[in-house]
């Protein structure tokens, strides 16, 4: 019998293609009792890792060193920040007590770990030459979602939350750092193969406790916008409410300018959406769990087939390649086919008494590509060619769905879309207030970068006819 292929449109039917991918790759179990709370098989854990890794490399890279805070936060360190606490105060969980005992001050589970952090730095923090600090923490954060729950684009446990956080001098220093952050994801990112805009959020819109935020935006088969992940000026906010000062070179004691970025699995979400199709699941190359899976062509009495399967296994496998041997002898080969490329591997190596009588492997690709057979000796350089152009084909795929689901609005005239809308704009509420009731969609923030080339925006009017001097991208998110 055949593998059944997941068989549903995504761009039809998103959620229902979405929940059967997660089952049946066997990325998270989505069956526990909590609600926003899920299970994370090992296929699935494995590709979040392998993410998270290129994240914190890049991090290393950049001068930040990993640290860890704890999870309970006391109720006095989390509303020193008035504005923080006013954004996250209402969907934090609160412990009060054990079984049998109740506190003497009620203790919030990190929704963000900013309060925590700057208690500490506060204490470790006084000159100039404990400047800049830059670090980063992988770890789990909780948020009484209120809106519909997804999972991993919407949930009360955010299990793989990367979060960095950096201090400075000067408020110049701060802005290079902003810099360095976007720079960083942006490579992170294009690693990924996923297309983004990246906006400056209004000020009414802005994180909690910031002076302004850059979001990277990304669109969803379904056409809803999905933030990627956030670029955070904290300004001194932060600093005055926890008291970090150092003594600057000049002998003046001085408070601290901060910054923050973080990203979740909200990521490999993004990834399975946008990558994916009927058949299932497809990772680029660099964070699938498997890479390559071997599928013998063989009777059960051809040993001598396995054996030199096993041996191609070994030795790709010596040269980094993450590697799978299916040996189940219970399936065809084509049942297998169907199985892994559902599993989202982006290559399998097929051998037969042909390969093995000339040393050779035949690979397969999982966009439907030609197959080519190749010397075992070339076959990790043939892998990884073959990597490179999947990758192009991700990228160019998803680039061009991402401009297909944006409208490039240039009259403020009430119009439906089922994507994101770009728009004119001056950056302000009045202007931002039409536009959404014109769109039906809010204001995501003010164009920063775009994938896709736009017009100078002083060659069109806003809403209220005057010259606009930016663009609003609007959209409906998760």
């Amino acid at each position: 019998m055949a593998w059944k292929s997941i068989g549903i449109n995504k761009y039809e039917n998103f959620s229902e293609w979405y929940h059967e991918v997660l089952r049946e790759a066997d990325i998270v179990d989505m069956r526990y009792p909590v609600k926003g709370m899920i299970v994370w098989r090992p296929y699935g854990l494995k590709a979040l890792r392998l993410v998270q890794k290129i994240l914190t490399e890049l991090l290393d890279k950049t001068g930040h060193e990993e640290a860890y805070f704890p999870t309970l936060i006391p109720e006095s360190l989390f509303s020193r920040e008035k504005d923080f606490l006013a954004g996250f105060g209402g969907e934090s969980f609160v412990v009060e007590g054990t079984g049998t005992k109740r506190f003497n001050e009620r203790f919030y589970l990190r929704p963000t770990s900013e309060t925590v952090m700057y208690y500490m730095w506060s204490m470790w923090i006084k000159g100039r030459k404990d400047l800049p600090l830059k670090m980063y923490q992988v770890v789990n954060i909780f948020r009484y979602e209120t809106k519909m729950t997804h999972p991993l684009l919407r949930v009360r446990e955010v299990m793989g939350f990367i979060e960095a956080h950096t201090a400075h001098a000067t408020r110049e220093e701060a802005e290079k750092q902003i810099i360095e952050g976007i720079q960083v994801y942006k490579e992170f990112f294009d690693r990924l193969q996923l297309p983004y805009f990246i906006v400056k959020t209004p000020p009414w819109d802005t994180f909690a406790g910031a002076e302004y935020n850059y979001d990277f935006i990304t669109v969803m088969p379904d056409g809803k916008g999905l933030e990627l992940g956030s670029v955070i000026n904290l300004g001194q906010k932060f600093a005055k409410a926890f008291d970090i000062k150092f003594m600057d070179t000049d002998g003046l004691v001085k408070y601290v300018y901060q910054t923050c970025y973080g990203v979740s699995e909200r990521v490999l979400g993004a990834i399975i959406a946008i990558h994916g199709d009927e058949r299932g699941l497809f990772f680029p190359p660099e964070v699938a769990p498997i890479q390559v899976v071997i599928v013998p062509i063989a009777r059960r009495e051809e040993s001598d087939i396995v054996e030199y399967a096993e041996r191609v296994k070994s030795f790709l496998e010596s040269h980094g390649v993450r590697v799978y041997l299916d040996k189940d002898p219970e399936h065809t080969p084509g049942w297998k086919y169907y199985y892994w490329e559902m599993k989202g591997v982006p290559t399998r190596l097929e051998i037969g008494r042909r390969e093995l009588e000339t040393s050779t492997v035949t690979i397969a690709r999982r966009d439907g590509a030609p197959k080519v057979t190749v010397k075992l000796e070339s076959a990790v350089n043939e892998l990884r060619a073959v990597w490179d152009d999947l990758n192009r084909a991700l990228r160019s795929n998803a680039l061009e769905y991402l401009k297909k689901m944006t409208m490039f609005i240039e009259k403020c005239e009430p119009a439906e879309f089922k994507g994101l809308i770009v728009a004119p704009w001056n950056g302000s509420r009045e202007e931002a207030e039409l536009l959404e009731k014109n769109f039906g969609k809010g204001v995501l923030g003010e164009v920063a970068e775009s994938p896709m080339q736009l017009p100078y925006p002083s060659l069109y009017t806003t809403c209220s006819g005057e010259r606009a001097d930016r663009y609003a991208l609007l959209g409906t998110t998760y």
